[in-house]
């Protein structure tokens, strides 16, 4: 296993096997970096100094730039960037930079600058767990979902990154025989997503065949995909969500590399019926990737495990996604985010959202300050955490999503 010159201490999530991107700011203006160990290395640095290949686009103030260079760019600039950072390279040294900033001194920023938003509903765990809710009488699944990765197009203007706080959304509601009512929700939820973040686009007309998805997906983030289950429960029949998902969807702030996550793709799970051609792909597209939710109330100092479980399950696969998104020649660009839907497990304590964790509010939540939740209450904050580990390989993560819920 390669060690870098720089200290990485031990079950830290950027090893020298990860250099995740992402934006930060140490006093100097919003500048692009790499996270490794505890610390950021900065890239408009590196590249002054002529250290890295395709400069002009690592000295810009989001990944975007980058982003639309391609797959044999990104590729050039890790070699690269691994290279100096390997055990006994010396060049930074040389060159009398100051390159490194500690993550904890540093305040992150959005990463990339979304064009477009679409989130996807590709759990077939959750998508049966909402339909046992929703329609108790008849099959949970619906009959297009074995047929297609089902989705929507959300509002990325509000995509933010992990740390922003999350306003309790307003909007209308409805109790059985009551007329409708304009107000805060009062039943706050998250959902645990995975998404894929877009390098190069396609042509007005021209999909993009699912076995070329790895010309376009550059990385993947942690999601969480704040659902106000009440409001959304009133207006999303017959077009579906609209105000209950729209303002807030927060993402974590290092964008993992799909080159850094090639050692730990499997095989996505069987498909029954066997799905159309053209979301037929080739090769290993599931990923070996272990997820948690940890929930706080205000009182307390960590939050606690409410969730565990796996996005490696995960039915229909990002490079499915991705060809399914463009079939009718809709165009993507560089930075634009596509997101897993909510990953649920097969069993309650793997559950990606509270409306499963709690079964729709019949089953609270007990935590160890004492308090229960259905839903979120002001003041609680929630933190999903992803990382990748095999046996004979290094442990990589993708850092914290994190969001506090205020009035």
């Amino acid at each position: 296993m390669t060690a870098s010159w720089v200290e990485v201490p031990e079950g830290s999530d950027f090893p020298l096997a990860n250099l995740p991107y992402g934006v930060f700011d140490s006093g100097k203006g919003r500048r692009i970096g790499i996270a490794i160990g505890d610390h950021v290395l900065d890239l408009y640095a590196v590249a002054d100094a002529g250290l890295v290949p395709h400069g002009a686009a690592l000295q810009d103030v989001d990944l975007n730039g980058f982003l639309a260079l391609g797959r044999s760019s990104w590729h050039e600039v890790r070699g690269r960037l691994t290279e100096l950072l390997t055990d006994g390279r010396t060049e930074i040294q040389d060159a009398g930079i100051d390159a490194f900033h500690h993550q904890a001194e540093v305040t992150l920023h959005l990463p990339f600058t979304p064009g477009d938003y679409v989130d996807f509903y590709s759990s077939i765990e959750h998508a049966i767990n909402l339909g046992r809710m929703f329609r108790p009488d008849s099959d949970p699944l619906l009959p297009n979902w074995r047929h297609l990765p089902v989705g929507y197009h959300g509002r990325s203007s509000t995509i933010v990154v992990s740390g922003t706080e999350i306003h309790r959304p307003r909007g209308q509601t409805k109790q059985e025989d009551e007329p409708p009512t304009e107000g805060p929700t009062r039943a706050l939820d998250i959902e645990l997503e995975v998404g894929f973040v877009t390098g190069p686009g396609n042509e007005l007309g021209v999909p993009i065949d699912a076995d070329d998805a790895g010309d376009h997906i550059f990385g993947m983030v942690l999601v969480n995909d704040w659902s106000a289950r009440d409001i959304q429960r009133w207006e999303y029949v017959p077009l579906g969500p609209f105000l209950g998902k729209s303002f807030a969807t927060s993402v974590s702030p290092w964008v993992v590399p799909l080159e850094a996550l090639a050692p730990y793709m499997v095989p996505g799970p069987s498909q029954d019926p066997e799905p159309l051609p053209y979301l037929r792909t080739v090769g290993d597209w599931g990923v070996d990737l272990q997820l948690e939710v940890g929930l706080a109330s205000v009182a307390m100092s960590e939050p606690d495990v409410i969730s565990r479980n796996s996005f490696a399950g995960m039915y229909w696969t990002m490079a499915q996604q991705l060809a399914h998104a463009t079939v009718n020649g809709t165009r993507i660009g560089p930075g634009d985010l596509y997101a897993s839907g909510t990953v649920s497990g097969p069993d309650p304590g793997t559950y990606g959202s509270l409306i499963e964790l709690t079964w729709g509010g019949r089953d609270p939540i007990q935590l160890s300050d004492g308090s229960q939740r259905r839903y979120l209450e002001d003041g609680d904050t929630v933190a999903l955490r992803g990382w990748c580990e095999r046996e004979g390989l290094p442990r990589i993560g993708f850092g914290e999503c994190v969001g506090t819920v205020v009035p």
